[in-house]
């Protein structure tokens, strides 16, 4: 069984194929490129080092959001693209969940936070001593509601993501538990850690057709938002 994972959903961007136990070939750049520029080209390298014909991979993971409205879409439209012209399922693998990933086998408590503009963060908390557990799905907040949350489960925290350089001086005043944050190699949502959880769906059945698929923003676009405060400013004239 082969999967091709692919991740977009913030300036990384990554692709991967996997096998069972065994990552196969993963590539990731987190460089002033743009995915439009980056993912195509990417896949077509790991697929020619791999002597992988597409028509060999049984389904196509793709990161889902939250994120980077482009960077999503992007990654949305190259995985059904292939999809449809393989006749390939896909499996949408939640982001938050497949950057807690990275931190398999830890005691912490897994906290992604990805930078969502005006102190709101995407997040979510998770498990990963043995296999992932959701203790809190992915959401958007701002960064003081994650915190108090955090405070209230009391667990030690490691955390990881692009917001986290952002916010770190707040969680040193604020936070009362102990925390830490990941290291370089770790810190970033990647594509074998999608492809990774996407093999897990695949065995339980949670696939759906490349038709199907569209990404959780988890809120409107900042074009919508700022329509949006166009609107209610006009109503309050």
């Amino acid at each position: 069984m082969k999967i091709l994972a692919i991740e977009s959903s913030s300036m990384v961007a990554s692709a991967a194929i996997i096998s069972e136990e065994t990552v196969l070939a993963e590539y990731t750049v987190n460089h002033k490129k743009t995915h439009s520029q980056t993912l195509l080209s990417m896949i077509d390298e790991i697929v020619m080092m791999t002597e992988t014909h597409l028509a060999e991979i049984d389904a196509i993971a793709v990161s889902g959001g939250p994120g980077s409205y482009t960077g999503l879409r992007i990654g949305s439209a190259t995985a059904k693209g292939l999809g449809l012209a393989l006749c390939k399922p896909l499996i949408h693998v939640p982001t938050m969940d497949a950057m807690a990933c990275n931190f398999f086998g830890t005691d912490k408590l897994v906290c992604p936070i990805m930078d969502a503009r005006r102190q709101q963060v995407y997040y979510g908390f998770y498990h990963c001593a043995d296999k992932l557990k959701v203790v809190e799905q992915q959401n958007i907040a701002l960064i003081g509601e994650v915190v108090d949350k955090l405070n209230s489960l009391g667990e030690e925290v490691v955390f990881l993501g692009d917001a986290v350089g952002l916010h770190e001086n707040f969680f040193t005043e604020y936070l009362k538990v102990s925390f830490c944050t990941a290291p370089a190699h770790l810190n970033r949502s990647k594509a074998a850690s999608v492809g990774y959880l996407g093999m897990q769906y695949f065995k339980e059945g949670k696939i759906q057709d490349a038709k199907e698929h569209l990404p959780d923003y988890l809120r409107a676009s900042q074009a919508e938002r700022e329509l949006q405060e166009k609107l209610q400013s006009g109503k309050g004239n």
